[in-house]
C-alpha cells in the first residue's frame, strides 16, 4: 500500500504535499495504523477493579507528597 506521487513540472511543494495527503487519507493507511495502536485486550472486571484502585492510590500517594514538598 506504498503511495507513490510524482511532482510535475512547475508543481508547487504546497500542492505536492496535498495531493500526498488525500491519497493517504483516501487509502486508508493511517486509519488502519491509528486503530491498531488504540487496540486493548480486553480484561476482566475484577481485574479492571484492581488496576483502577491501584491506580488511586498511586495518585493519592503522589499528592501527599507534593503536598509535603517531597516531591
Amino acid at each position: 500500500m506504498v503511495q507513490v506521487i510524482r511532482k510535475d513540472e512547475r508543481e508547487a511543494n504546497e500542492n505536492l504535499i496535498r495531493r500526498f495527503n488525500r491519497k493517504v487519507l483516501q487509502s486508508g493507511v493511517l486509519a488502519e495504523a491509528k486503530a491498531s495502536m488504540r487496540f486493548a485486550k480486553p480484561i476482566s472486571k475484577p481485574e479492571r477493579r484492581v488496576k483502577a484502585i491501584i491506580r488511586k492510590e498511586r495518585k493519592a500517594d503522589k499528592l501527599d507528597k507534593t503536598r509535603l514538598g517531597l516531591r
